[in-house]
């Protein structure tokens, strides 16, 4: 499991370090939160109440000898878990995903018995939000605890200009 914690710290820094560079505003969402994408999470509940937009990136943690992830194209797809012709397959283990157009977007294990014990995600993409907001870091609760002076109500940890020497030391505390 601190496998995983330092797969999603590095995610995080990576997140912060990437961030500053696109235009508007950018979510980047851990799938699964801590645990990442496996099959102990619940992902409906997990991506329930959350918000998707154009460019945000939802980031996928898992192990890749035992899982992959299956871009669908259909909501049939999605449903009946056919994995045999996806529009994409992700193997690596980490995953960054830019939702790039509006509209459903649907993402199952590559493994179908995994797939229909739930094992799938289903995200709503809206429209692109003003730029005037900031860029956001989506993290679990505890991560934005330590990441940030505390988590917003949506769990989500709001970062404004640089990276302070603060959260660098927060983030090596979680390798050490």
């Amino acid at each position: 499991m601190r496998g995983l914690g330092m797969v999603i710290g590095v995610v995080v820094v990576l997140s912060l370090w990437l961030g500053g560079r696109g235009a508007g505003a950018q979510v980047h969402h851990v799938v699964g939160g801590d645990r990442g994408w496996d099959p102990s999470s619940d992902l409906a509940s997990w991506s329930s109440g959350r918000i998707f937009r154009v460019g945000d990136k939802i980031w996928f943690a898992y192990s890749a000898a035992h899982e992959s992830i299956a871009e669908l194209g259909s909501i049939e797809e999605f449903i009946t878990c056919d994995v045999n012709n996806p529009i994409r397959m992700y193997t690596d283990g980490l995953e960054g995903v830019s939702l790039d157009g509006e509209g459903a977007h649907y993402f199952a294990s590559g493994r179908p018995d995994s797939c229909k014990n739930g094992l799938k995600l289903h995200v709503e993409v809206l429209p692109l939000q003003p730029k005037s907001e900031i860029q956001t870091v989506a993290t679990t609760e505890a991560l934005a605890t330590a990441v940030a002076t505390g988590p917003t109500p949506s769990g989500s940890s709001h970062l404004k200009g640089g990276v302070s020497s603060v959260l660098w030391f927060g983030l090596a505390l979680l390798y050490f």
